[in-house]
C-alpha cells in the first residue's frame, strides 16, 4: 500500500504548529529533534523538529519540519495547498476542522454551497498554510 501525506516545513517553529494541528484533529503527535538524531551541525538547530508526525481518525496522517539554518527558509504561500475532503456524513468533523483553522488565520473563500453542489471553503491558517476543505452534497 502507497500512501500520499502532506509534509510542511518550517523555519523554527514546527513544533507550535504541530501542536496547533494536533488541537485541530486529535490523534497522536510524535517529534523527535535533530539533537535526538544527531543531526544537528548548527547548534542553534539542536532543539529544532527534525521529523513531526501527527496521525488522526481516518486515516489523517501530516508530517513537519523545521529547515535546519544550513538550507534556505521554506517560505509561505507556495503552490502547495492541503485538501481535506468528506461526504455528508463528515460535515460535522469537517466543519469543525475548518472552524478551528480559521479561527486564528484568514478566510479565503467561505465554508458554503458552492456551484458544483458542495460545500466548500478555503482558508489560510495562522503558519501560513492554506487549507481547502470541500464537503459532497448529499446523495452526490
Amino acid at each position: 500500500m502507497v500512501t500520499l501525506n502532506p509534509y510542511l516545513n518550517f523555519r523554527d517553529n514546527a513544533k507550535e504548529a504541530m501542536e496547533f494541528y494536533h488541537s485541530v484533529f486529535g490523534g497522536e503527535l510524535t517529534s523527535s529533534t535533530f539533537a535526538e538524531f544527531g543531526a544537528s551541525e548548527d547548534p542553534a538547530d539542536a532543539d529544532k523538529i527534525m521529523h513531526s508526525q501527527l496521525e488522526a481518525d481516518g486515516g489523517l496522517v501530516l508530517m513537519g519540519a523545521d529547515t535546519p539554518s544550513s538550507m534556505p527558509d521554506p517560505g509561505n504561500g507556495g503552490p502547495i495547498s492541503v485538501s481535506l475532503s468528506g461526504t455528508a456524513d463528515d460535515d460535522a468533523t469537517l466543519r469543525g476542522y475548518w472552524q478551528k483553522l480559521v479561527d486564528s488565520g484568514s478566510e479565503i473563500v467561505p465554508l458554503e454551497v458552492a456551484p458544483w453542489g458542495d460545500a466548500f471553503g478555503m482558508c489560510t491558517d495562522r503558519y501560513g498554510i492554506t487549507w481547502l476543505v470541500n464537503i459532497s452534497a448529499a446523495g452526490a
